[in-house]
């Protein structure tokens, strides 16, 4: 009985940490990548993560910039490339059929789908308190994050933790998934199961404009949208006249409010953040702009 063939050529189509790591478990599984497709960096977005460019250039890899994943030259190039394979991790458009049609195609998605498919994932996940998420590993449709699922890791949400912080989970839990399955996906045995979105959740893209706190929602739902969108994402914020206040760094307070009105407030030399059902938000930190804000620089705000 002869071996299976190996399919070991692939084009990628890369961006943020989950393309960096995801690209180097294609290279030390012995992957040739043949073309890489990612992003130019937005100069309105805080760049916090790993550059896909970078890393191509580290490797000599051959890499190409498209505005428009429509575009007939970025189907030329990807025929062109005669992948056997194709792979999206963290790429931030949408492939059309004719690409998908090229090679067969897996997507790395950050959530244990079919939860949270759609846009920012790991950010929604962390605003509607779930207590877990993780990496999928499944084949690309023309719909969104609907292809069967190849490969999943799971990681917790613990209480406390940031969506940048849960990222990291989930970076780490794409590395893996992709690393545990990726020899059978190369013989062509990789597993399939249904993923059936009934039993799942879609969401859209997230603004800075977001972020606005509304007090009069209870203490959990407040620190879930800091802990969803805390630096070095926008960050969650209030207003008081004209400054527009950022919480930085908060934590559920283990008191009540002592009759205070939603909003801020300095209670015993400290800023808190009063929410609708009488519990409070301790706020280490609170910037205006590029300004650390103290509980007395507070007061007279307030005044």
């Amino acid at each position: 009985m002869s071996a299976p063939t190996l399919r070991r050529r692939a084009v990628v189509f890369a961006y943020h940490d989950v393309g960096v790591r995801c690209l180097q478990v294609l290279l030390a599984g012995g992957v040739e990548v043949a073309l890489v497709l990612t992003h130019d960096d937005d100069s309105q977005e805080n760049i916090w993560y790993g550059s896909v460019r970078a890393l191509c250039r580290e490797h000599g890899l051959p890499v190409a910039v498209y505005a428009d994943p429509g575009d007939p030259a970025l189907l030329a190039a990807v025929q062109a490339a005669r992948p056997d394979l194709i792979f999206s991790f963290y790429y931030r458009r949408m492939l059309p059929a004719s690409v998908l049609a090229v090679a067969p195609a897996y997507n790395m998605h950050g959530s244990l789908l079919p939860q949270f498919r759609g846009r920012a994932p790991v950010n929604w996940a962390v605003l509607h308190g779930a207590t877990q998420t993780g990496a999928t590993l499944h084949e690309m449709t023309v719909k969104p994050d609907a292809g069967a699922i190849v490969a999943q890791t799971a990681v917790p949400i613990l209480p406390d933790d940031t969506a940048h912080q849960v990222f990291g989970k989930v970076t780490v839990a794409a590395e893996q998934t992709l690393w545990s399955v990726l020899p059978a996906l190369l013989d062509g045995s990789a597993p399939r199961r249904a993923n059936d979105l009934r039993l799942g959740s879609y969401f859209g893209g997230r603004t800075p404009a977001d972020g606005l706190i509304d007090w009069q929602r209870d203490a959990q739902t407040v620190y879930n949208l800091h802990r969803a969108v805390a630096p070095p994402y926008p960050g969650a914020f209030t207003r008081i006249g004209d400054r527009v206040l950022t919480l930085v760094h908060a934590r559920l307070h283990p008191a009540p409010a002592p009759g205070l009105a939603p909003g801020l407030a300095v209670l015993d030399g400290a800023i808190v953040g009063v929410c609708g059902d009488g519990r409070m938000l301790a706020i280490a930190a609170l910037r205006d702009g590029d300004t650390d804000v103290s509980a007395e620089m507070l007061e007279k705000l307030l005044s």
